[in-house]
């Protein structure tokens, strides 16, 4: 479980214990304790050396691999056509998708594969609308792949892997999403090296060998 949703949980259990137990003091001690993590993680020092170590793991690609493919994972977005396109990516997705594209343009003749299934509530899938707005930043769409079936990282990598068999690969996506999702790369591709953050919470990369 990521750290908000069980912070927010702890939270809620203490608030419980106060308003509907004896157990006052327990109460108080969870509600401080999640406050006090929530106050800490949101400190951008603090987020900063969380991630530090990851980034150590993954050193920033520097051009010394030439690929055919940038893999850009899916993350947060809607979609809303009267909006500005990249108003549409949210949290870490914009960052993911800038970084792809820094990518593509330091490897010419290279595609760009985008991931991601519908979320309920959106019209396009996560997939298609990180292809849109690649497209309305300069990517043309004959240089993109859109892979909107996977919904979920496991089922990503399985489909770029069906997609483009054992040609190595960029991998981009959030540093803190970077080790589980090369759990998964890892296993349909069998080794990886190399790899690259734009800074510390920034999106990072991988070349994947298949």
């Amino acid at each position: 479980m990521l750290p908000l949703p069980l912070l927010l949980i702890i939270i809620a259990l203490g608030l419980a214990l106060v308003w509907f137990s004896r157990f006052q003091k327990s109460g108080k001690t969870l509600i401080t304790f999640g406050w006090l993590v929530l106050l800490l993680l949101s400190l951008q020092p603090v987020a900063d050396g969380l991630l530090r170590p990851i980034e150590n793991r993954y050193p920033t690609w520097q051009g010394n691999q030439k690929v055919d493919y940038i893999v850009v994972l899916g993350g947060g977005y809607t979609w809303d056509p009267d909006w500005a396109p990249s108003s549409n990516l949210i949290n870490n997705s914009l960052p993911r998708l800038n970084e792809g594209i820094r990518l593509w343009l330091a490897n010419p003749g290279s595609k760009m594969i985008f991931t991601g299934a519908a979320a309920k509530t959106n019209p396009v899938s996560t997939a298609e609308a990180g292809a849109r707005i690649a497209e309305s930043l300069g990517v043309p769409r004959s240089s993109i792949i859109t892979l909107d079936s996977p919904k979920d990282t496991e089922e990503e990598a399985a489909a770029v892997k069906q997609a483009i068999g054992d040609v190595p690969f960029l991998l981009v996506t959030s540093a803190s999403h970077l080790p589980r999702a090369m759990i998964f790369f890892e296993k349909q591709d069998g080794h990886q090296r190399a790899a690259q953050p734009m800074g510390t919470g920034d999106p990072l990369s991988d070349v994947v060998d298949a």
